[in-house]
């Protein structure tokens, strides 16, 4: 059974172990690229079309040209049936733009196991801390070249607060806006509750839209939630009824500790990590 999983997108297998990419990448020089990551569970990857419609407005953002979803629905079963039924894995989907020289964009997919810490995070939950973006809430409708609903390549920010993070005691990170509105974390959604009511940020305020906030969405309504999108303020998480950072392999963490404060657990715990299960199905 392989430890890695790597395809490129004509569906052929690559040795994980033997160099792929070249070193003039611009993937690699400048970040320059997108990608999108997807649970593979009990023989399937999850929410397949999503990630995919993603990986596509991710691409258009970026001005790269527009990628082929056969190829990639092709190359990603080609993927997961080499992977097998029996464990969990984490499927990146990278596209960058290719080599310094002018080439075609270079895409490929590498499989993986899922990471010790998101079993964790899913079954404990996560301490996060909340810390400063740096930007406003309009930035991306002033400043559209900053791919901020965009799913790029460019993750070292985002990799140096969760580090930051660490150094702190706290698992995770929630970021707030220069106006002092929650955003996102680092690699996930930020989820509230209010009773039954679903309540997350809204992508207007340059969040990446997420894809299984969106799958949760989609069926809460069958299982008597309302759901919302609407501004979030530190202080609204502190009073919620429950907070949960919510992605594509973790699924649904429950925030049980925000800068240092215990938070409240109630009646929604569990019931929501079900429903995002469900939902990914």
């Amino acid at each position: 059974m392989a430890e890695r999983v790597l395809v490129t997108l004509d569906g052929e297998v690559r040795d994980a172990d033997v160099p792929l990419l070249h070193a003039d990448d611009i993937g690699v020089l400048r970040g320059d690229g997108v990608f999108e990551t997807l649970l593979v569970r009990g023989g399937r990857a999850r929410t397949v079309e999503q990630h995919l419609s993603r990986l596509v407005s991710s691409a258009a953002a970026a001005g790269l040209p527009a990628p082929e979803r056969d190829d990639w629905r092709l190359a990603i079963d080609v993927a997961v049936d080499q992977w097998g039924a029996e464990r969990e894995g984490a499927l990146r989907l990278v596209y960058t733009r290719g080599r310094e020289g002018g080439s075609e964009p270079t895409a490929f997919l590498l499989l993986t196991p899922v990471a010790e810490r998101v079993y964790k995070a899913r079954a404990d939950g996560v301490s996060v801390v909340t810390l400063e973006r740096g930007y406003s809430v309009d930035l991306a409708s002033k400043a559209p070249w900053q791919l901020l609903g965009a799913k790029t390549l460019s993750y070292a920010t985002n990799m140096a607060a969760l580090r930051h993070a660490e150094s702190l005691g706290a698992d995770d990170v929630i970021y707030i806006s220069s106006e002092g509105f929650v955003l996102e974390g680092p690699r996930s959604s930020v989820l509230v509750a209010r009773g039954r009511t679903l309540i997350t940020p809204p992508p207007e305020q340059g969040i990446l839209p997420g894809t299984t906030q969106q799958a949760l969405f989609d069926v809460a309504g069958d299982h008597n939630f309302v759901v919302r999108y609407e501004p979030v303020r530190p202080a609204d998480l502190v009073v919620a009824d429950g907070v949960w950072l919510v992605s594509s392999v973790a699924l649904a963490a429950r925030v049980h500790t925000l800068d240092g404060h215990d938070l409240s657990r109630r009646s929604l715990v569990g019931e929501v990590e079900t429903l995002v299960d469900a939902a990914v199905e």
